[in-house]
């Protein structure tokens, strides 16, 4: 990897000093951006992004310097009032919460494109440093730090990064509780309101610490893509957190090289890839993702309809003493399509039926599941007639949809209820299995079509 970068750019130091402030700062915005998202707050991590650039203006202004200490105050002070803004606008003049943000971080944003063309004119304070940042001339400003040459950007970013680490390792129980329900938390003890504000001072310093080398697009981005994207691919929140932080990393090191190969900013490149990774969660992540979400809804149409076709056969072996259904009624049956026909060659395939000249037979796995289906179809029939006292006749279609969702021990728990009946309410036997196959169905639905 390194000899391939060393190819695209031959100073090979210069690329590992970006790369490296890159990911610290990609994930320093990510933890924090985990509990953006959760507590649905993108959009005032983005807002404060953008508000806390009148606070960099005004400590300028008031102090001469651009040191840390002097823009992380402004940032910091132009931060809390944009909270306090927001909320006062929505609590207490009734706007709602989302124009609110918009109103005042818009004007605030403004405020600093206007103070910055009026000041920054003889300094290194101007639009475009701000928004795109310099990442490409990192090593330019260096630090000497016990003889050696330290980048300053590095030396900045570096105690915020651990900062914000230190902030969720020792605030955990807080962050998970008030992320989810502010409201309980409140109600056992913890002070939300201080956590929230808390919160709100890292961004805003996470926020200027960035802001010299990466510029606010990619302090915006990395805020809340790798914690959208961390979303979309698991629900706790610790895993969530990992995940936001490696594909903080994995953009770093992907942006770095197209701009290299597209020669266009750096941070804008880093920004963008972030997007596509998100993009690709979108479509592939295996919970919510678009395909596989459409990928697990076929394959749970495609059990369906082969549960369908085995309890049709053994109802018609059952009913009518061994007679054999030909390909043709199943199809018909079940409403023809092609699907049908090609979970029957699948079930063929799988051995778990057997196409002979006067039908179909289920193979003695096949019946297995067959038995499986009819069992639950069954003991559900049972349960709403004794529990639920529902007529006869009004049970049947009901326990067709359900009968493709009561695994076993849930089987176990309705034969618990109903005791030693062991005939449905239209006199027809409740089929018992194995000991030792409790749940007959559910190695083959690992291996569904």
């Amino acid at each position: 990897m390194w000899h391939w970068f060393a190819e695209l750019d031959p100073n090979l130091q210069t690329a590992i000093t970006v790369i490296v402030v890159a990911t610290m700062t990609n994930v320093a915005c990510a933890l924090l951006g985990c509990f953006l998202v959760l507590r649905r707050m993108s959009l005032l991590g983005d807002a404060l992004a953008h508000a806390v650039l009148p606070g960099l203006v005004i400590a300028f202004v008031f102090t001469g310097t651009l040191s840390l200490p002097a823009m992380f105050l402004g940032a910091v002070a132009i931060g809390v009032l944009t909270a306090l803004l927001t909320e006062g606008l929505h609590r207490q003049a009734g706007v709602s919460e989302d124009a609110s943000l918009g109103v005042v971080f818009t004007s605030l944003f403004a405020l600093g494109v206007i103070l910055i063309k009026r000041y920054g004119q003889d300094v290194d304070l101007d639009p475009d440093c701000v928004l795109n940042g310099m990442l490409e001339m990192v090593d330019d400003n260096v630090w000497q730090i016990g003889g050696f040459e330290v980048p300053r950007a590095l030396v900045t970013i570096l105690p915020v990064l651990i900062l914000n680490l230190l902030f969720v390792v020792v605030f955990w129980k807080e962050l998970l509780l008030g992320s989810f329900d502010p409201a309980l938390a409140t109600a056992m003890g913890f002070r939300a309101g201080l956590l929230h504000y808390t919160l709100m001072c890292l961004v805003a310093l996470t926020t200027v610490a960035a802001f010299e080398q990466v510029g606010s697009i990619l302090v915006v981005a990395m805020l809340i893509v790798p914690a959208a994207t961390a979303h979309l691919c698991s629900d706790r929140l610790h895993i969530m957190l990992w995940l936001a932080a490696g594909f903080g990393a994995l953009s770093a090191l992907v942006g770095y090289a197209a701009a290299l190969i597209f020669d266009v900013n750096t941070a804008g490149a880093m920004a963008v890839s972030s997007g596509i990774f998100y993009g690709a969660a979108l479509f592939f992540s295996p919970r919510y993702g678009w395909v596989s979400r459409w990928l697990h809804q076929a394959a749970l149409r495609l059990r369906i309809i082969a549960e369908d076709i085995l309890g049709m056969i053994y109802r018609a072996e059952e009913w009518a003493a061994g007679r054999r259904l030909q390909p043709a009624e199943v199809f018909r049956g079940l409403g023809g399509g092609v699907w049908v026909r090609v979970v029957l060659s699948w079930l063929a395939w799988r051995d778990m039926i057997r196409r002979q000249p006067e039908g179909l037979e289920l193979s003695p796995a096949g019946r297995l599941w067959a038995a499986a289906v009819v069992r639950s179809h069954r003991l559900w029939e049972s349960y709403l007639v004794r529990h639920l006292g529902l007529p006869d006749d009004h049970v049947h279609e009901p326990a067709m949809r359900v009968e493709h969702y009561i695994e076993a021990p849930l089987q176990e728990q309705l034969a618990g209820a109903l005791g030693a009946e062991l005939l449905d309410p239209h006199g027809r036997p409740i089929p018992q299995l194995p000991a030792e196959s409790e749940s007959p169905n559910k190695d083959e639905r690992q291996d569904q079509p």
